[in-house]
């Protein structure tokens, strides 16, 4: 995807606590696809970019084996949700809420995410 000339400075930030704090260059997040982000706390954010531009940030920790692998899983929508599917076990987390859609009684953080 090509982005405008006027978005190509914009830059992701990410909701901590009471600061946003930047995460990358927007053009570096592609449609579809996820990039795990290092916060300074040493926690590992997932970020995703929606082809609607939407941005989302959950937790790159996969709940059920323990492992950093979300931002790698494949996007998808279900019943109007957009999700990733984890890349190992498959469980597809909402990207708006961190809800798993396969198990109700798990849920990962999601962070605010805005292009600035």
């Amino acid at each position: 995807m090509t982005l405008a000339p006027e978005t190509t400075d914009l830059k992701v930030q990410l909701r901590l606590a009471d600061s946003w704090y930047t995460v990358c260059d927007l053009h570096r997040l592609e449609p579809g696809r996820g990039v795990a982000a290092l916060l300074p706390d040493g926690r590992q954010v997932a970020l995703f970019r929606d082809r609607a531009d939407r941005l989302y940030g959950i937790d790159n920790r996969d709940p059920f084996v323990g492992a950093a692998v979300l931002s790698r899983g494949l996007t998808g929508t279900h019943q109007g949700r957009t999700f990733v599917a984890s890349p190992l076990l498959k469980q597809r987390f909402d990207l708006e809420t961190g809800q798993c859609l396969d198990d109700e009684s798990v849920r990962v953080a999601t962070y605010g995410v805005r292009a600035r």
